[in-house]
């Protein structure tokens, strides 16, 4: 396979040339583009060079094999030539995938937000087991967490929770969590041993810059009131909680975990513009005719992506048809061997496309 990739090596060496002149530093969002892509080139630039190198090994290899006369040489030669071809092989299937285009959300901070559907209680508390899961494999994965909003059910449960997590490729692990989870198990409280099944949906917003998404100020409405719920006397005294409307596409947001109304203000903001960004991103998806997998990470909860099934310790994952075991190391944050497995899926059919497009 050959690849024309030329281009992309010299376009790293323009990308830390731009690095090293200081007034890139007084443009922020210059910057954060030049700094992704440069991350991007060596990555594909990498496997690339490594790839060049190895053909010129195997051609150094098969000359010394039709000219040296050294039994022992060429040996080693015949044994280095067919190490090299077999990594080239490997580099090949590489750089395809380093090929595809890449989501653009995929190096952004997400805003999470899991909401109790069918089931009641048991629904809230599912939601609960399954934020802290979310939690524990960001922490591990260096990520940071921050609550924006919640609202306790009376079981200690999850009405609705909404957190940010931060870290560079944070949407990229967790971009294909979006959807309908589906829990069937039985609750602490059922005295006849039936299994109960119940239904959370979980939405997965890339966090994005003002620049990617406009919100003026005259499209919001902006109401305050008492906050509900715990957090004793100070939310029950002050106008802290906060309802933000964009009229323009009616997406709403309401925010009290803050301990003052601007800190909620700021969370508002921050989760309404998140929703508006996936809201448009969205549309084109459906208008490109973007791939299913695709669909359902960027937010679309219109249909059910997993179960969960604890009296069987199993969790399916209905999108690429495959089962895993450990429901409880799953529910401890051991989520990477089903993340792993999506992205397999979505890299093959995009592999897939692009083969048929090639053709």
């Amino acid at each position: 396979m050959k690849f024309e990739l030329d281009s992309l090596i010299e376009e790293l060496a323009e990308c830390e040339h731009k690095l090293n002149d200081s007034e890139i530093y007084s443009d922020p969002p210059r910057l954060r583009d030049l700094m992704r892509r440069k991350k991007r080139l060596d990555e594909i630039v990498g496997l690339y060079v490594e790839y060049r190198r190895l053909h010129e090994t195997v051609d150094e290899d098969k000359a010394l094999i039709e000219t040296e006369s050294d039994t022992e040489i060429i040996a080693m030669a015949r044994e280095e030539l067919e190490s090299a071809r077999a990594r080239i092989t490997e580099l090949e299937e590489a750089l395809k995938i380093a090929l595809l285009p890449k989501d653009e959300n995929d190096d952004k901070n997400i805003i999470m937000e899991i909401r109790a559907g069918a089931g009641g209680e048991e629904a809230s508390l599912f939601a609960a087991e399954l934020s802290r899961a979310y939690t524990i494999y960001a922490e591990e994965n260096d990520f940071s967490v921050e609550m924006l909003d919640s609202h306790e059910s009376e079981s200690w449960g999850y009405k609705e929770v909404i957190f940010k997590i931060s870290g560079m490729g944070a949407y990229s692990h967790l971009k294909y969590e979006a959807g309908t989870h589906r829990v069937q198990r039985i609750p602490e409280t059922e005295s006849k041993g039936r299994v109960h099944t119940s239904t959370i949906t979980v939405a997965v917003l890339p966090e994005v810059e003002d620049v990617e998404v406009d919100i003026r100020e005259e499209d919001l409405e902006i109401t305050v009131a008492r906050a509900s719920g715990a957090g004793g006397q100070h939310v029950n005294k002050t106008n802290s909680a906060v309802r933000m409307v964009h009229t323009p596409t009616g997406v709403v947001v309401e925010c009290q975990d803050g301990r003052s109304q601007l800190q909620n203000k700021q969370k508002a903001l921050l989760i309404l513009k998140s929703r508006v960004y996936a809201m448009e991103q969205e549309k084109r998806d459906r208008e490109l005719g973007a791939s299913r997998l695709a669909q359902v990470g960027t937010g679309d909860r219109s249909e059910k992506i997993r179960t969960y099934n604890f009296p069987q310790d199993r969790v399916t994952d209905h999108r690429i048809g495959q089962n895993f075991s450990n429901i409880p190391g799953i529910m401890a944050g051991r989520l990477w061997p089903i993340i792993e497995a999506l992205a397999i899926a979505d890299q093959t059919e995009k592999l897939e496309r692009a083969a048929k497009w090639a053709e």
